[in-house]
């Protein structure tokens, strides 16, 4: 069954066109990456899909609801979680407290005593072992390095309790050490039958991470399918590789 379909999506900014007609489906509980050049429409397509920019036109289908339009209230209704290329943490606040704002709509502190705070501290203290940031709880997020904001941003997204997990880059600048602490998570969502959307440009993790890759070109779909399959195809090589 699919969890996502779009059908026709098209997106303009200032006249030029973003996504052309762009039509793809994603299954539920499978790992699908999306690759390209850059330019290409992949930032794009995921912000349309979290509801942080409007269509021009098309469709999006969310567990069998099509959709006129998806703001992000409605994305978050539907159980997508998403996360930046560009990090986006609360630098000045702690690890700890970054977290503890995803579970609880009160104040900070608040959330440690109100009727639910131990259970929303326990959550948040099995995320911060999951992203390897335990020992960080104290620190500003300011302090972190730009891998473990990269993990503190993953681990937002991770109490949410999403349906669908959209990562923008989330390998790009990263130590191996932390990559691979990003391909144990995404193996354990799929895991929990969850779904994972996944932008990303190393193309030994997309054929070691995904079930279907699609692959953009100037805003267009320009193939789907396994990954074994779609990359070594003439017109994937020639637009993404430049072979």
């Amino acid at each position: 069954m699919n969890i996502i379909e779009a059908k026709n999506l098209t997106k303009h900014f200032d006249g030029v066109l973003a996504i052309d007609r762009l039509s793809f489906s994603v299954a539920n509980g499978t790992i699908t990456g999306i690759i390209g050049p850059n330019g290409s429409g992949k930032t794009t397509l995921t912000n349309i899909l979290s509801g942080m920019i409007p269509k021009d036109n098309g469709m999006i289908i969310i567990d069998g609801v099509a959709l006129e339009r998806l703001k992000s209230y409605d994305a978050r209704r539907y159980g997508i979680a998403r996360t930046f290329q560009n990090v986006r943490v609360f630098e000045q606040m702690s690890v700890l407290d970054n977290l503890l704002v995803v579970v609880t709509e009160r104040n900070v502190w608040g959330a440690l005593f109100e009727r639910h705070g131990e259970y929303h501290r326990a959550r948040v203290l099995e995320v911060l072992e999951r992203i390897g940031l335990r020992d960080k709880q104290t620190a500003l997020a300011r302090t972190l390095s730009y891998g473990q904001r990269k993990l503190l941003e993953i681990g937002r997204a991770l109490l949410t309790d999403a349906r669908v997990y959209l990562f923008d880059e989330p390998f790009a600048g990263l130590f191996p050490e932390m990559a691979k602490l990003i391909v144990t998570i995404i193996h354990e969502l799929k895991a929990d039958g969850k779904t994972v959307i996944l932008i990303e440009h190393n193309m030994e993790l997309i054929r070691e991470l995904c079930d279907t890759v699609i692959v953009m070109d100037s805003g267009r779909l320009l193939a789907e399918g396994a990954p074994k399959n779609v990359l070594k195809k003439r017109e994937v090589l020639e637009a993404y590789l430049g072979e």
